[in-house]
């Protein structure tokens, strides 16, 4: 059984997001939540609240069979890009340099072993 959970519109380049996505990627819940809550990126809160959510998506679609937080694995997650808030900055000599103020969105999916000990 899997869950996802999706945060659209984060503040943020994705090309910093994915330098702590790409770190737990394939990892337990319980050790990527560690990762992320002693890691000193502005992303990795973010990450965390989405991995949480992800983990209680998981949890109420499988009432029935209560598990920890090591029987949780990341099986999916990706930073795609999203949109470009263009600002202007004033330079010397009457000047304007642009300011790209860019946005991610987030995608962690989770999964239980024991499913995916079946495949």
């Amino acid at each position: 059984m899997e869950a996802r959970a999706t945060k659209r519109f984060l503040r943020g380049s994705p090309r910093k997001m994915r330098l702590v996505i790409d770190q737990i990627r394939g990892k337990s819940a319980s050790q990527a939540m560690a990762i992320l809550q002693f890691s000193p990126k502005r992303a990795a809160m973010e990450a965390e609240r989405v991995l949480r959510s992800a983990v209680a998506n998981l949890s109420v679609k499988n009432d029935e069979m209560p598990f920890d937080n090591n029987d949780v694995l990341i099986s999916e997650a990706f930073v795609n890009q999203g949109p470009t808030l263009k600002r202007i900055q004033p330079a010397p000599m009457g000047r304007a340099y642009r300011v790209r103020k860019r946005s991610n969105h987030l995608t962690i999916v989770v999964s239980s072993i024991d499913q995916n000990s079946e495949e």
